[in-house]
């Protein structure tokens, strides 16, 4: 009861703020973006300049040279503070985490819509969508729950489309070592009042070890119109990624066919409403041994359904007010974890007040029920004070939490084993930083972070002559134990995260990247740790891209990753292509230095690779 009279007494303040303004003060210093300014929608209520952003959120432009790029973990690279782990080339099934979070702990979303699934964190990048549908990537560093609800405990990862702005039809195709392929298709037609996109892509490998190969395919259809109530936008996709699973669960030759749908609507209704739908199955077949099924199958069906009514009001030249109402469905039917089902909803309400046009300052709170009876409160507050037109200093604190997964709570094979008794987890987050631009030759940007966490869930097991039995290890002479997913009830992480970019010219950009996590932890009575133990605690990059002439663009990115009580690894990757003319080559060299490293201990990573090909632009017309 206290939470919702939060949210009450919240709303009442700003209307009476509201009240009692007796004229409005000057515009922030970039209420007008410039046409060349980046608008977020991720990290905020309703779509700010980047520059006005009072969170650290990084923006990725996905459409700028495609050629130079394979797969969205390409991308994502290009942000310190996301840590991926991957199992093999092109995303197969890739752990994602932000700020030494485990990988359940970070929301991924499509055009802000949740596709985190409900059966095990590992899928939650296992997107529906073709990589060319995708406009940009947006990352909110630091809890969002308050934005987006469960999940959103080390960030969110937000995968934008957008409305197809041109009629084109262009198909690219490549191959490579290791027996790997690749084909990709865009059709769109675009007029004022209407676009239709069609996007498709297909890669093949038959894998750099034994039971390592995989497929990959994938289509979307995105689809706008303006009608008297607003835009309308409409997206369908699916994607279907059987793959060898060698070594990702053990000692075992596995093999594992995961597919996804996705739909989803999003209608205006006027210029401050909007009111958001969408579905996403997702299957997963897993096969113990692939040369024996019969010892050891799953196959789970997760479904989930969300939707949002979303509403902002100017209370005043500088206070606005946001507010909202959501509600999700998932449940899964698995012939290992069984038949479950979980609704939830939630309310909010948020306010973003702008002053002297220097400092703003936002304020908002989340109640978000789930079975009918828990709830979860979410509150947050940030602020940012223009020192100068080009500094600014920031600070934010907010809480989040997660729901534990059908596999947290139920799974059991061979080797793991859930816990029914699992409690939520929860965290508190701080962070302070500074953005400093030149003017856009060069830009400087540095956060420091904190997160508290309760009730953290991992998989532990004890050393080899012991068995976990009541939380603690028990001595069983010549005993092997396996994992049991468990709560840990205390864990800190303290870290930094700094980006420089220098802009040598309109075609040419430097960056350097960095990001150092601190962990300390409650003693785990001699208990070994599976996942929360494997953040990077030192992360850094250095990348160049830009035009060399003659239609010619290219890339390079060096780094190097040390996690907990691991050694150091490099990786250097090198593209080039030509991004102009209808015929446009392009060649991709990954992990140049041929670096043997293992992102999933135990998992091991291909060595030097080469992709190369051609895209062809048959039809290129502006609307």
């Amino acid at each position: 009861m206290r939470r919702w009279l939060v949210l009450f007494f919240l709303g009442c303040a700003i209307l009476g703020g509201a009240q009692q303004s007796p004229a409005p003060t000057p515009a922030s210093p970039t209420t007008a973006p410039k046409p060349d300014e980046t608008v977020v929608v991720t990290g905020t209520f309703e779509p700010l300049p980047l520059a006005e952003i009072q969170r650290s959120v990084q923006s990725i432009d996905v459409q700028q040279e495609p050629l130079l790029f394979t797969s969205d973990v390409d991308y994502l690279r290009l942000d310190p503070s996301i840590d991926l782990r991957e199992r093999a080339p092109g995303g197969v099934q890739a752990d994602l985490s932000i700020r030494g979070s485990t990988f359940g702990q970070t929301l991924v979303l499509i055009d802000g819509l949740r596709v985190n699934d409900a059966q095990t964190g590992h899928h939650n990048l296992d997107l529906p969508i073709p990589l060319d549908s995708i406009s940009r990537i947006e990352v909110l560093h630091g809890a969002g729950s308050t934005f987006y609800g469960a999940d959103a405990m080390g960030g969110a990862v937000n995968f934008i489309t957008a409305p197809a702005a041109s009629s084109e039809f262009r198909i690219r195709a490549g191959a490579g070592n290791f027996g790997y392929n690749e084909e990709r298709a865009v059709a769109s037609y675009a007029t004022k009042q209407w676009s239709e996109s069609l996007v498709g892509d297909r890669s093949f490998s038959t894998g750099f070890m034994a039971d390592r190969d995989y497929r990959n395919a994938a289509v979307s259809s995105e689809t706008y119109f303006k009608s008297p109530l607003g835009g309308t936008t409409i997206l369908l996709a699916t994607a279907d990624r059987p793959f060898g699973a060698n070594q990702f669960y053990g000692p075992f030759n596995s093999w594992e066919r995961t597919k996804g749908w996705f739909a989803a609507i999003t209608q205006d209704l006027g210029t401050q409403t909007v009111f958001d739908f969408g579905y996403r199955r997702h299957s997963d077949e897993f096969v113990l041994l692939r040369d024996d099924p019969s010892v050891y199958e799953n196959n789970h069906v997760t479904d989930s359904w969300q939707a949002a009514l979303r509403r902002h009001d100017d209370l005043a030249q500088n206070i606005v007010l946001s507010y909202g109402a959501e509600g999700f469905r998932d449940q899964i039917d698995s012939n290992n974890l069984g038949h479950h089902g979980r609704n939830r909803g939630a309310i909010y309400a948020a306010a973003d007040f702008r002053a002297l046009n220097r400092f703003s300052f936002s304020v908002g709170a989340r109640e978000e029920t789930y079975n009918g009876a828990r709830g979860e409160f979410s509150p947050s507050a940030s602020a940012a004070w223009w020192i100068s037109s080009k500094f600014k200093v920031r600070g934010a604190v907010s809480r989040a939490f997660r729901i534990p997964t059908y596999t947290d709570l139920y799974y059991s094979d061979p080797a793991n084993v859930g816990n029914p008794n699992l409690r939520p987890e929860s965290a508190w987050s701080y962070e302070g930083g500074i953005d400093w631009n030149s003017g856009g030759r060069l830009a400087f940007t540095a956060t420091g972070f904190r997160r508290n966490e309760r009730n953290g869930i991992d998989y532990v097991k004890c050393p080899p002559g012991s068995l976990f039995t009541n939380g603690s290890c028990v001595a069983s002479p010549g005993a092997t134990d396996i994992w049991h997913a468990y709560n840990i009830d205390n864990l800190n992480f303290t870290g930094l995260e700094s980006l420089v970019r220098y802009r040598l010219n309109d075609r040419q950009e430097f960056d350097l990247g960095y990001s150092g996590i601190y962990g300390a932890q409650q003693s785990l009575n001699g208990l070994v740790s599976q996942y929360v133990f494997n953040y990077p605690t030192h992360n850094a990059y250095a990348g160049w891209q830009g035009s060399v002439g003659y239609g010619i663009t290219a890339r390079t990115r060096i780094g190097v990753v040390q996690r907990y009580q691991r050694d150091a690894y490099p990786l250097w990757d090198f593209s080039i292509a030509r991004d102009t003319g209808r015929i446009r080559p392009y060649l991709q060299l990954t992990n140049l230095s041929d670096t043997s490293y293992q992102e999933i201990e135990g998992v091991a990573m291909p060595g030097r690779a080469i992709i190369g090909g051609v895209e062809l632009v048959l039809l290129s017309k502006k609307r």
